[in-house]
């Protein structure tokens, strides 16, 4: 089992569970941590809006970074542990949203870099 260290997550938080204004169902409980700044946001329009840069996604070569955070137990995962995980936490098996592959595409970059 891995230490859950406290995380500081940046953003439109609405709960201790990394939703936000934006993405705020039951199962929106995924913070990013993303590459331009090295700082977890629980989706890519609250980064759009207080970060004051543009988005920097992963290359697929730095997958193994612990840059994904589940909100309900708190463990931090890899890119691929998040990708390989049928949308649930392998920690605690909370429901992650499947809606989010949807913007893959803004956090990975999704080619063969």
């Amino acid at each position: 089992m891995q230490e859950n260290m406290e995380v500081d997550v940046r953003g439109k938080l609405t709960d201790n569970q990394t939703r936000c204004v934006h993405y705020h169902s039951v199962n929106d409980i995924v913070a990013i941590k993303f590459k331009c700044c090295d700082q977890f946001y629980p989706c890519y329009s609250c980064h759009e809006e207080l970060a004051g840069h543009v988005v920097m996604p992963w290359p697929r070569n730095e997958w193994n970074t612990k840059a994904i955070l589940c909100g309900n137990c708190k463990a931090q995962l890899t890119i691929e542990e998040y990708m390989n995980s049928n949308n649930q936490c392998p920690q605690c098996n909370a429901a992650f949203n499947p809606n989010c592959s949807r913007h893959y595409h803004l956090y990975f970059a999704m080619d063969s870099e």
